[in-house]
């Protein structure tokens, strides 16, 4: 399974309380709560009722100053997986309809001229992709990713890169309305250090998503298998 499909299941655990977590770690970093929710213009394409860990999560989140949001969501999203925190990924927006996550060009992701690895890239990719769709799922199904394709055009300068993922309200809407489907979720790889107009990386990645229910029988049923074998 997938990096974000762990922290979709891990996220799910904390279903009572993931308001809290981000509650938390607003208060052990002394940042205020505010009343105020995201700026209009960040939240005009939210009328969708979805409601999981995540959205919990952001609630909560989004009563923070913004200038501090994207620090507690990476601090809080670290600590459910905690191989995020390890690679560096920072969650700098984290909508609905749009997710915007990126990575330092540091010595632990780089390959062997300096540059990210193409593997720590399309973790990026992974997480801004897998995410998204996390976001708009309901806490019934879980997600997976089904495939994925990474192109190389150019080489990536030495810094920063990011991974934008976006979804429009229909799609949003599809997920919503069927317990069972994939979707190819778009995911556009930004090198902020180049002046190039030709993007250094193209990624598509393909999700799916299940009820939790057929998840577990399928996994009922491969463990019967297994012991009617032995």
């Amino acid at each position: 399974m997938s990096q974000l499909g762990s922290l979709l299941q891990q996220a799910t655990s904390l279903s009572k309380s993931a308001g809290k977590v981000a509650t938390k770690a607003a208060t052990r970093l002394n940042l205020p709560l505010q009343g105020a929710q995201l700026k209009a213009t960040e939240t005009s394409h939210q009328p969708l009722d979805v409601n999981n860990p995540f959205t919990k999560i952001l609630k909560t989140v989004q009563r923070l100053p913004d200038s501090t949001q994207s620090f507690v969501l990476t601090k809080v999203f670290s600590k459910i997986v905690p191989y995020v925190g390890t690679t560096g990924i920072v969650y700098e927006t984290v909508t609905p309809n749009k997710l915007v996550v990126s990575l330092n060009n540091k010595k632990g992701v780089q390959n062997h001229i300096g540059t990210v690895h193409a593997v720590a890239v399309t973790l990026l990719a992974e997480t801004a992709t897998g995410f998204i769709l996390g976001v708009n799922l309901p806490s019934d199904r879980v997600l997976l990713v089904k495939s994925y394709e990474v192109n190389f055009y150019r080489p990536i300068k030495t810094g920063q890169i990011a991974a934008i993922a976006t979804l429009s309200d229909e799609q949003r809407q599809y997920i919503l309305d069927n317990a069972k489907g994939e979707m190819v979720i778009p995911c556009v790889i930004e090198d902020r250090q180049s002046d190039s107009e030709r993007a250094p990386i193209t990624v598509e990645m393909t999700w799916a998503w299940i009820p939790k229910s057929e998840l577990k029988q399928r996994r009922e049923g491969k463990d019967n298998s297994n012991s009617t074998t032995k």
